[in-house]
């Protein structure tokens, strides 16, 4: 809704809070929910030098009005909020701040049930929208697939608590208002580090993909090639003295360890893969915990 805006900008910033710079948030340097580098970009659009975010720009005039633009203009409109109901336009507001309109959008979509979700909202995610018939099941449905996503990143260990704060407090906020309701207060979820960015490029990937995995498997590996290759170098003499002969035994051994190792490695490999491509899609649903009190 057009006056929504205004309204969700306090609830946001009290789950922002001021300055931060956590060394394991993919955002750095942010103040009130906007990073240093989407700072610089609207600096450099409206032709202004670029300059540092600090604590000291907090309450200052300038920068309400600055950080009241780019949060319009990168996350508001992006999400098309003006044309979103109330409660939804709230939940997409703020999801898009933590992780990007984009995967915002594809939790929005996902729990439509739309065949195509491409991350965008146009006039067919609209129309899935006003014939939705419960907007409070809707926000709930978005928020468990926003906490399902947070829980498969990285950065969960370190922001966790914070997220699901969050996560659960936007929820109740976001259905109240979806009902005509006022809700309960917004939460300081930042005092949890709940105000750390939460990127799809976190999303816990294998260290080693399933093919490399195959590919040692059947001996073209390095590991795996050389132990075929001492073995094989082996073979004509290794029976011909007790030494070669155990030694000989254990590269066989080892070749056979190896293959299987990694064979195993890449079924899990190939099902840790596609678990994250689920977080991503937003196909994963979470039990979003009971709001917490501001």
């Amino acid at each position: 809704m057009r006056e929504n805006f205004d309204k969700s900008m306090p609830v946001v910033l009290v789950y922002e809070g001021g300055w931060s710079n956590h060394p394991r948030d993919p955002g750095g340097v942010t103040l009130e929910g906007i990073i240093q580098r989407v700072y610089d970009g609207y600096r450099k659009r409206k032709g202004r030098r670029i300059q540092p975010l600090t604590k000291a720009m907090r309450f200052t005039p300038a920068w309400e009005a600055e950080r009241n633009e780019v949060y319009k203009a990168q996350y508001w409109d992006a999400v098309r909020g003006d044309e979103l109901p109330a409660g939804i336009d709230l939940v997409m507001f703020d999801s898009g701040i933590m992780s990007g309109p984009h995967q915002a959008v594809l939790w929005l979509q996902r729990a439509l049930r739309m065949n195509d979700c491409d991350g965008h909202i146009g006039e067919a995610t609209l129309s899935a929208i006003e014939n939705h018939p419960d907007h409070d099941a809707l926000v709930a449905d978005i928020c468990a697939r926003r906490l399902g996503f947070v829980q498969h990143l990285d950065t969960w260990a370190d922001f966790g608590k914070g997220w699901a704060k969050r996560i659960a407090n936007l929820k109740q906020i976001g259905q109240a208002w979806a009902t005509g309701s006022v809700g309960p207060q917004p939460v300081a979820a930042h005092q949890d580090r709940g105000d750390a960015k939460a990127y799809a490029s976190d999303v816990a990937q294998p260290a080693v993909d399933a093919n490399d995995a195959v590919k040692a498997s059947v001996g073209t590996g390095s590991i795996a090639g050389v132990l075929e290759g001492a073995r094989d170098t082996l073979a004509p003499a290794a029976y011909t003295s007790e030494a070669l002969t155990k030694v000989y035994s254990i590269i066989v051994v080892l070749c056979v360890v190896v293959a299987l190792g990694s064979l195993l490695y890449s079924f899990w490999s190939n099902y840790k893969s596609k678990k994250a491509r689920r977080a991503i899609d937003g196909d994963v649903l979470a039990d979003v915990p009971a709001g917490a009190a501001a």
